[in-house]
């Protein structure tokens, strides 16, 4: 008679006696006979084994394995590895390739000998602005004023009605050696309303018929942190300077609400097109804020956002960091403004200017304001970004943050070491180097206006003050770090020209001139920090971004050549293959 099969979750136990006797105990209590006992031994010996071996070959699940390229960490004791898996949105593996076959995934990356980097971030850009200039006049590029000119008239024919809204030109390197002035503009629009913005944002030219919709005149009154140009008869030649803008500020119509959502899109995608995967964005009004903190929420929102609000909405901070869409937008930084451009003569220096000594430049605010400000914000946790070009500027700004320190002991405040900013730290007097490093203060820096200033910098400042002029390696010399940017779209905005700046020096054609002062480049294990781990730490974030290992965010940005070897001039023209944010490729390149 068969004996019946043992009950489901029956256990077959081993026993061993004292004497070594072994035997096993069958399900319902009987002892096993000893030549049973003995092969069931061996075979659970046998099966314990195999569930051993099969543990160490079975693979762990993750979303993409990145391969067949050199991946470029950023840590310095281990600069490059083979592979790097991602699952949910972070890297859990930097390695080997056969560190990386344990993962079963569920997608591969070939990157086809491309270069993978941690993902680059614009420290400086103004995001609303790069979408605005894909809509309207960008004249980024002329090369004289009367190219200009037959720009303006080309414009004014395609669009017939409205205001003609235009920015992006740049006087220093045309023929004809002047600024442009409101006859210019009449010649080529006659009768219409016309504003155009040199690139840096700090200066406009504005139509006769502009001038006059704004009643600015010859009686019309300077404007504090501004200035009003006027040819020898006293009238307005149509340049306004920094605050003097706002006369006419209301012509412009800019967009609101919702509005500027599309500006926002257009200019994250061009970005991302760029390969920047995060963008520290200045000078963000409340509508912005709330845009991209909506898009970040839908999963729309495809480049990584850090906002310094303009100062008139501080109040958005006033609970302390915004944060959205998984971190997609955090907003906790304010953006202030110390001075002017070197450009257009608005920033401030502590001696007249060479080429114009009636002026020193215009600092936009006094002390008492902005150290009330920088209490309350120290108090609050918000970051402080100062824009601060000229020497005076950046000793002034410094002083103030030094005060600021000293008013609000550690115990009051939000955050003990507060990483305040001052933005471009462009021309500063070699004696105020080291304060930055004293302070805590972070320069936050865009080379390539180093690259475009040195066409103009000697007229306007002389030789003796470009001794401490975007001086990247002084700076990090003396303990500080330096966030890359680019101002875009005051500039380009295009990484490949700011990691070509920052290890250059020379203009995109290769040049440099005198006293330009080469030993402030960088090496380029230097520029990449400038661009990855530097801007995480600026915003906070370097537990999550700026490198490539385990834990952090799968931010990635791939070149076709390796940037950190490859001949200066070809960096700027290495393709850019793919742009990956939170693991999701958000720009591939067609091949």
């Amino acid at each position: 008679m068969q004996k019946p099969a043992p009950k489901s979750g029956a256990v077959i136990r081993f026993l061993r006696r004292s004497n070594g006797a072994a035997f096993f105990i069958a399900p319902d209590g009987r002892k096993m006979g000893q030549s049973v006992g003995c092969v069931m031994y061996r075979y659970l010996l046998i099966s314990l084994f195999a569930l051993v071996l099969s543990g160490c070959n079975a693979k762990e699940a993750a979303d993409t394995l990145y391969s067949n390229g050199t991946i470029h960490t950023g840590l310095d004791g281990e600069p490059t590895v083979e592979a790097v898996v991602v699952t949910n949105g972070r890297i859990v593996f930097a390695g080997s390739q056969q560190g990386a076959n344990h993962y079963q995934v569920t997608e591969k990356i070939n990157l086809e000998g491309a270069h993978l980097y941690p993902g680059f971030t614009d420290a400086h850009a103004h995001l609303y602005g790069i979408g605005r200039r894909e809509t309207t006049l960008n004249l980024e590029g002329t090369p004289s004023l009367e190219a200009l000119v037959q720009r303006l008239a080309a414009e004014a024919k395609r669009q017939t009605t409205g205001a003609i809204i235009g920015r992006g030109w740049i006087e220093t390197g045309w023929v004809e050696g002047r600024f442009p002035n409101r006859f210019d503009l009449d010649r080529a629009a006659p009768g219409r309303i016309v504003l155009l913005r040199r690139a840096d944002g700090h200066a406009l030219v504005a139509s006769s018929k502009a001038l006059e919709a704004s009643g600015v005149g010859p009686d019309t009154p300077e404007v504090d942190g501004g200035r009003i140009e006027r040819d020898e008869e006293g009238m307005p030649t149509g340049m306004l300077i920094d605050n003097a803008m706002n006369l006419v500020a209301q012509l412009a119509a800019d967009l609101k609400g919702d509005e500027r959502r599309p500006a926002l899109m257009m200019g994250a995608k061009v970005m991302n097109a760029y390969g920047w995967t995060g963008v520290h964005n200045m000078s963000v009004n409340a509508d912005d804020v709330q845009l991209l903190e909506n898009m970040a929420d839908q999963g729309e929102l495809p480049l990584r956002v850090y906002n310094a609000v303009d100062e008139n909405v501080m109040r958005l901070l006033a609970k302390g960091p915004r944060r959205a869409g998984d971190d997609r937008a955090i907003t906790r930084a304010v953006k202030i403004y110390a001075d002017g451009a070197l450009g257009s003569r608005g920033a401030a220096m502590l001696a007249p200017y060479n080429d114009e000594p009636e002026t020193s430049g215009l600092m936009m605010r006094g002390p008492e304001e902005t150290r009330t400000l920088m209490a309350r914000a120290l108090r609050d946790g918000v970051q402080i970004c100062v824009h601060a070009i000229g020497d005076r500027a950046n000793r002034e700004v410094l002083g103030w943050m030094e005060a600021a320190f000293n008013d609000v002991p550690v115990e009051e405040r939000r955050i003990a070491k507060p990483r305040w900013r001052i933005e471009h730290s462009q021309m500063i007097n070699p004696a105020d180097i080291p304060r930055f490093a004293e302070l805590g203060v972070i320069p936050s820096m865009q080379p390539s206006h180093a690259i475009g200033d040195l066409h103009f910098a000697r007229a306007r400042v002389g030789k003796d003050r470009l001794k401490g002029a975007y001086a990247w390696h002084s700076l990090i010399k003396a303990g500080s770090i330096v966030p890359g940017g680019s101002d875009a779209p005051v500039e380009r905005g295009d990484p490949r020209i700011e990691f070509y700046a920052a290890v250059s020096r020379h203009d995109l054609k290769g040049y440099q001139g005198k006293d330009w002062h080469p030993e402030e480049a960088v090496d380029r294990v230097t520029a990449l920090k400038m661009f990855t781990i530097w801007p995480a730490y600026a915003s906070f974030r370097e537990d999550e971004l700026g490198t490539i290992e385990p834990g952090k965010r799968a931010d990635f940005t791939v070149f076709a050549d390796d940037i950190m070897t490859i001949p200066e001039m070809d960096i700027l023209s290495t393709k850019i293959v793919m742009t990956v944010v939170d693991g999701d490729v958000v720009f591939k390149a067609e091949k």
